[in-house]
């Protein structure tokens, strides 16, 4: 990778017809630059409930790597069950949850089923779409607008 005044440049494959050099392309520039987001805040709908009977909400899921998504494989509980295999991947990519000291499988286990879907569609939007907004439709009114599942309250912005 070349460097001009602190900007990657790039050929551009799709420009080369073979008749052609590549075109170079210069990306990256000052105004270009953004900071990669990698955790997300969310809300669990009804919330996972503790031992001692503490309802925890609140939490904060980070993008999966690779390692994430096959480490689950080489699991026995998923060679038994492919199903379990979103229990552990769950596991490991939920950094905390109200004031849980850890995030285990065994508390993915313990949600609610509601939540555990919820998850599944906060962990698909992050890692393939890369945005936490979903389109919505009101039942009353039939008005469609977007909502963050990210659990932005009332206000906040």
């Amino acid at each position: 990778m070349q460097r001009t005044h602190g900007a990657a440049v790039f050929a551009d494959p799709d420009v080369n017809d073979g008749q052609q050099p590549d075109r170079q392309i210069e990306r990256g520039g000052p105004a270009e630059r953004q900071e990669l987001r990698t955790e997300f805040s969310f809300v669990l709908p009804r919330g996972y409930v503790d031992q001692d009977g503490t309802v925890h909400k609140d939490g904060v899921m980070r993008l999966a790597t690779a390692r994430d998504e096959l480490l689950p494989l080489y699991d026995a509980r998923v060679q038994e069950n492919s199903a379990y295999t979103t229990v552990v991947l769950l596991g490991r990519v939920i950094t905390s949850l109200g004031t849980l000291a850890a995030v285990t499988s065994a508390v993915v286990e313990n949600m609610f089923a509601s939540d555990v879907a919820f998850l599944q569609d906060f962990y698909r939007r992050i890692n393939a779409e890369g945005h936490t907004r979903i389109a919505v439709t009101c039942p009353e009114c039939s008005h469609r607008f977007t909502a963050d599942l990210a659990g932005g309250r009332l206000g906040e912005s």
